[in-house]
């Protein structure tokens, strides 16, 4: 009696080929996942960097810090 196990013709043994690419987007997706939770966490990075209206700014008084001499 021959026990001996031969492959099989029908089936490969190589992963599928989008198991990677799908790999890659997970860990891209995770990145930006993180990027994004620690610039929350942080903060601005430069005073009224907010993207908020401040009701205290009249349109046209903007100040320009440090800038003296420039008014017209």
């Amino acid at each position: 009696m021959d026990h001996s196990v031969t492959p099989s013709a029908g089936r490969r043994s190589t992963p599928v080929p989008y198991a990677p690419l799908g790999g890659f987007l997970l860990l891209l997706v995770a990145l930006f996942a993180v990027s994004y939770g620690v610039g929350h966490l942080v903060g601005p990075v430069a005073p009224d960097m907010r993207g908020v209206s401040h009701q205290d700014d009249a349109p046209g008084s903007h100040d320009m810090g440090g800038m003296s001499g420039t008014g017209h």
